[in-house]
């Protein structure tokens, strides 16, 4: 009988596990993935996959925007891995959405509100935090589980703006960008990224959707 408490299994899997890279991704992980496919803005552990849209971020990036009035707040999310299953019914609304653990601080309620009376844009840095408030706004509990669906036509009530990676066919995560900015404007931009040859998905390029 083997005995292993938190502390024991936290430095076991950080020897001897491995990135979860996104399975389209055919390659075994490497070093420099635990840098590249980590944010800056990580702190708890829990996801099994990385809220991409924050990769873009440097703590340099972050210190210009501050500079330049943005501010910045924080929520956590631990995304599963049911974050890459595809929609595989005819019908939408039949399927099943993954549950993820989220939380919002105290302090963050309080920076949307203020944005929000300031007439200001409340800025979602991925699908993540867009999920996160989003179920918030369902519920009016700052923490729990979220197994939100959005899709078109759906009514943001707490983000103005979005930046997010090219997401993949099929998914989740693409009808959420399309009940954003709409289904047509989501299609000529993956068109012209396209055309452009932009990278898509974790290790991508990203679009901010105002």
């Amino acid at each position: 009988k083997v005995e292993l408490i938190g502390d024991d299994i936290d430095r076991l899997l950080e020897k001897y596990g491995h990135i979860p890279l996104p399975p389209y991704i055919e390659r075994e992980d490497e070093e420099k993935d635990k840098e590249l496919y980590q944010t800056v803005f990580a702190r708890k552990q829990g996801a099994v996959a990385s809220p991409t849209a924050g990769l873009h971020f440097t703590k340099k990036l972050l210190e210009k925007l501050e500079k330049k009035g943005v501010k910045k707040a924080f929520c956590t999310l631990h995304v599963g891995l049911g974050t890459f299953r595809p929609i595989k019914t005819e019908d939408i609304t039949k399927h099943k959405m993954h549950e993820e653990f989220y939380q919002i601080p105290d302090e963050t309620l309080q920076a949307i509100k203020e944005t929000k009376q300031k007439g200001k844009k409340v800025i979602a840095v991925g699908t993540t935090v867009v999920r996160t408030l989003e179920t918030y706004a369902q519920t009016g509990r700052k923490e729990g589980f979220s197994d939100i669906f959005i899709y078109p036509p759906y009514s943001f009530k707490m983000v103005d703006a979005l930046i997010t990676n090219f997401h993949l066919p099929k998914s989740t995560l693409i009808l959420l960008v399309s009940a954003f900015a709409g289904r047509d404007f989501i299609m000529e931009a993956y068109k012209e990224a396209v055309e452009k040859k932009y990278r898509f998905f974790s290790y991508g390029d990203a679009m901010l959707i105002i």
